[in-house]
């Protein structure tokens, strides 16, 4: 993608663009709803800025949450305080 953009900065400055204009034409200056294109590219990426955060919370709790006490293939303990009470 960016080598497509530098071309088009080369093609833009062959044609005997400003680098202005040449800005217009990548960020939808030259079209008729300009500022509905704008927003709508503002909107998308606070949409997936939050849809990231959200998916980052939710594999960070996923992880604490699978978590095991005891590590696999290990047997739970048996031992309570009760058999270290009575011994002295």
């Amino acid at each position: 993608m960016m080598k497509d953009i530098i071309q088009l900065f080369k093609i833009g400055k062959e044609m005997g663009l400003s680098k202005k204009e040449i800005n217009k034409v990548l960020i939808f200056g030259n079209s008729k709803h300009t500022l509905l294109y704008k927003s709508l590219l503002i909107i998308t990426f606070i949409f997936f800025g939050i849809l990231l955060i959200i998916l980052g919370i939710e594999a960070i709790l996923g992880i604490e949450a699978s978590r095991n006490t005891y590590a696999a293939g290990t047997f739970y303990s048996t031992v309570k305080e009760k058999d270290f009470t009575g011994k002295k």
